[in-house]
């Protein structure tokens, strides 16, 4: 298959979760692949397993320098820039009335600005003609206790990319978000909660999924595939809720 046939992607958060889904769908594809993420031996780790032409770059988002460090590295080695897609993500779980400055920085700082000031040093180096993707979710369409801030993050980058749809119409470039629902990540187990608090979690978000399950990696890149291929050509500034139905009923 080649529906990415020598097209260049840069995929941040691509150590684990959707990121590497999407890296070894896009790999397969024909694209040629730059992994990023902020743990060397997890890159090490997975680059084991996959193959293709890939690079891997150790790159903390929230780092505006490791974003810089990402885009000279990926040009360097490939030149200009067909795909990116800003998948870099944390979800900690903090009650309104316990929300610290420290707390909103860390998850603002690696889901906001990160993504934005990516952008910016990519900017120069995408082709004419190609897609920009984002990583949201639906909580940011319905209200989950304790994600506050982490909604109001994934809200901030949909806001963000409706604009960025505007100021890159005249190069051709396409930019989409996915939105995904409860899906099989790591990133549960990262939101600092005991594992059987994160397991009745999954029981209760799984509950309230049309589709009765959570969703797969695969399936979110999948999703990414079609926008960021020429299937998806006329697919522009939208938001595309991979969820089992959960934020439609």
């Amino acid at each position: 298959m080649s529906k990415l046939k020598n097209k260049v992607a840069v995929i941040t958060g691509a150590n684990s979760g959707i990121g590497l889904a999407t890296a070894k769908l896009y790999l397969k594809e024909g694209a040629k692949v730059v992994l990023s993420g902020r743990r060397q031996d997890a890159l090490d780790e997975v680059a084991k397993d996959l193959s293709g032409d890939f690079i891997t770059v150790l790159a903390d988002v929230s780092n505006p320098e490791d974003n810089k460090k990402l885009i000279q590295a990926a040009t360097n080695h490939y030149g200009n820039i067909d795909i990116l897609f800003l998948n870099a993500g944390i979800a900690p779980v903090t009650a309104a009335s316990d929300v610290t400055e420290a707390h909103y920085n860390e998850v603002f700082n690696t889901n906001v600005k990160a993504p934005i000031l990516t952008v910016k040093e990519a900017l120069p180096s995408i082709n004419d003609g190609g897609s920009i993707l984002f990583t949201s979710s639906i909580v940011h369409k319905k209200g989950f206790d304790g994600l506050g801030v982490y909604s109001a993050s994934k809200g901030a980058v949909r806001a963000y990319s409706r604009v960025l749809t505007s100021e890159v119409k005249s190069r051709g470039i396409r930019v989409n978000t996915i939105a995904p629902g409860p899906i099989e990540t790591p990133i549960y187990g990262k939101m600092g909660l005991p594992q059987d608090v994160v397991e009745e979690m999954g029981k209760g978000f799984a509950a309230q999924v049309p589709l009765g399950r959570f969703g797969a990696s695969e399936e979110i890149a999948r999703a990414a595939l079609f926008l960021a291929s020429d299937e998806g050509a006329y697919v522009n500034g939208a938001e595309l809720e991979v969820d089992g139905g959960l934020s439609q009923v």
